[in-house]
């Protein structure tokens, strides 16, 4: 009986020790109380100190434009590598799949420094072009992979009998086969958005002055104590923000690929 127990124990454990902080941080934004050892009572008076953060917005549409831009190439890119890949078999797709899976191995400090390091080789200024380029580089892997797997159950008879019908190869990838591969090709783009957004250590290296993301922002304001209680507001929001992604990205990989 113990044993039995045993796992379903470490596996509470873990649960606590992973979400337990998350809990504290969720609570304590709407603590009207400064610091956090103190209960004073519910407000919201965090979200409101939030709201009127002019460099906070700023910096959060930067984070959403940059995510949205980095979503839309990477669906582009990772859909037409996993088509790639799963319809050639030869020592080039070989290496071709190395590639699309080293981003996903490799530190974000490496990848950070390399790309830092090329774009200052190339003699490009740093700024919003250089982050959008960096995340665009690593979220499409993850798109790859995921509509990749959406294709080990997709039926390539259907698109032969398109063809058999008259129909071109435009017309065939755009009304037969993006249809059916429409959930697998948003949930990567989904994603790649979430990854993005909360992406520090990559954009750091990459930033440039003035192209501050939401990630990189809060770091700088955590040396500020004054600034903790609207870190913890911000920080619920975009906790909700990931699990909503997630969620809807989730739903979506569950769909059968229909015949």
């Amino acid at each position: 009986m113990k044993k039995s127990r045993a796992p379903l124990m470490i596996t509470i454990a873990v649960m606590v020790f992973f979400y337990l902080p998350i809990l504290g941080l969720v609570l304590n934004s709407f603590n009207s109380s400064r610091f956090a050892a103190k209960w004073q009572g519910f407000s919201l008076r965090w979200y409101e100190r939030l709201a009127e953060r002019d460099d906070i917005i700023t910096a959060l549409g930067t984070s959403l434009k940059i995510a949205a831009l980095s979503a839309i190439a990477s669906m582009a890119l990772g859909t037409a590598a996993a088509f790639a890949l799963h319809r050639h078999r030869s020592r080039l797709q070989k290496a071709h799949r190395l590639l699309v899976t080293v981003p996903l191995v490799i530190p974000d400090i490496l990848m950070g420094m390399s790309l830092l390091l090329l774009f200052i080789a190339l003699g490009v200024d740093l700024g919003l072009p250089t982050v959008t380029l960096a995340h665009i580089t690593f979220c499409m892997s993850y798109v790859t992979l995921v509509v990749l797997a959406r294709l080990e159950g997709f039926d390539f008879t259907l698109l032969e009998a398109a063809r058999d019908l008259g129909a071109s190869r435009f017309q065939t990838f755009t009304r037969v086969a993006l249809p059916l591969l429409a959930p697998g090709i948003l949930a990567g783009g989904l994603l790649a958005f979430t990854l993005s957004i909360d992406d520090y250590v990559v954009t750091f290296f990459v930033k440039g002055p003035g192209s501050d993301t939401l990630p990189t922002l809060v770091y700088s304001m955590i040396k500020k104590s004054r600034d903790l209680p609207v870190i913890n507001a911000l920080s619920s929001l975009m906790l909700v923000l990931t699990f909503a992604a997630v969620a809807i990205s989730q739903r979506l990989l569950r769909r059968p690929v229909e015949n």
